[in-house]
């Protein structure tokens, strides 16, 4: 059996090996982010194999805090849906983020629905300014649709924000309007455009969130990609998650937007020149992230569906995350460590 740990580890130990070849023909800093994650794994697989068993405790490095789930948007593929109108008051909040931190929390990422929708974006500055000022974590990244972003918000929260991730599906108005990405007469892409520019200006990091789905799953983005040209171009698989967009309750219909895996590779053969395009099946998606709701609960997805641990404000972060169902392996594997902090970054601003 010994044998048999020490075998696992030397492969383990060659596939990052690998990457991090890969990586230093592109980045030091890169070679940095990956050499941490495969010592942690090391050592992760090394206490396993000294206790015979799995470790169900993850460190949450990365975290991603569903602070609301309202949303002035209605994308028929959402998985994280305006089941409830509940926010934490902004002191409980914090003291979550705290607990967090004490638990290894490095990078922080404020989600919903439309984050910048409840208190017109103030509540979220708030968090945002908290998170890098006071808890001085590494990363503060926040995804969003751009609908509801203002140059005011840049002025006053600018500077503690790391990444901006815009979702965007099409670069065809009228796909975003088959799909939901829209809300009234606004222009999704003059908004994106805009948001974009608004992130050099004020020196944060733009990221770009697709979906792939039934609608878009044909169309070339690549030169809109290029012109964007943001740090990171996340492109998903269109997830379906029983309760949020599919299923007897749920607020979405998924199932006309859901793609065949090889719909799905072939958009990203399409797109394959694009150097930080990033691609998420949703074998990938599912189970890698740490995902709070607007409780602070862990949400674990692997059984196609959301169940809530009970809050880390009632239990603490250790009880709470042994039922996030996280798999920190797939965590890694998918990427989910990179140069996180602008001040990292190797950016013109």
């Amino acid at each position: 059996m010994f044998e048999t740990q020490i075998i696992s580890l030397t492969f383990l130990l060659q596939l990052y090996l690998r990457k991090v070849f890969y990586v230093l023909r592109n980045s030091i800093g890169e070679f940095v982010v990956v050499m941490h994650g495969a010592l942690k794994a090391i050592r992760t697989k090394s206490a396993e194999a000294q206790h015979g068993e799995e470790s169900n405790n993850p460190e949450p490095t990365s975290v991603n805090y569903h602070f609301t789930r309202q949303c002035n948007y209605k994308c028929g593929f959402c998985f994280h849906t305006a089941r409830t109108s509940f926010v934490l008051p902004l002191e409980e909040a914090k003291r979550g983020l705290q607990l967090l931190k004490d638990a290894g929390m490095e990078k922080i990422n404020f989600s919903g629905g439309e984050p910048f929708l409840h208190q017109r974006g103030d509540f979220l500055g708030k968090l945002v300014q908290f998170s890098k000022e006071d808890l001085q974590l590494a990363s503060v990244s926040i995804v969003s649709n751009g609908s509801l972003i203002t140059e005011n918000w840049f002025k006053k929260y600018g500077e503690y924000l790391d990444i901006l991730a815009i979702s965007c599906d099409s670069f065809d108005e009228e796909t975003n309007a088959q799909i939901g990405r829209g809300s009234g007469r606004k222009s999704h892409l003059k908004n994106l455009y805009k948001v974009q520019s608004w992130c050099k200006k004020y020196k944060v990091a733009f990221k770009l969130n697709t979906v792939v789905n039934s609608y878009n799953v044909q169309e070339n983005m690549s030169d809109h990609i290029r012109e964007l040209a943001p740090i990171r171009w996340k492109v998903f698989q269109c997830l379906v998650i029983d309760g949020e967009n599919a299923g007897e309750n749920a607020l979405r219909e998924a199932e006309k937007f859901v793609i065949s895996d090889a719909e799905f590779h072939q958009f990203l053969e399409r797109h394959k020149d694009i150097e930080y395009l990033v691609p998420e099946s949703n074998q990938k998606m599912r189970n890698s992230y740490l995902i709070l709701d607007e409780y602070m609960r862990f949400l674990d997805c692997r059984d196609g569906k959301k169940d809530p641990s009970k809050s880390i404000l009632d239990v603490g972060v250790r009880d709470a995350i042994q039922f996030s169902g996280f798999d920190e392996k797939m965590f890694l594997k998918r990427g989910g460590r990179y140069i996180w902090s602008k001040a990292d970054m190797r950016l013109e601003w």
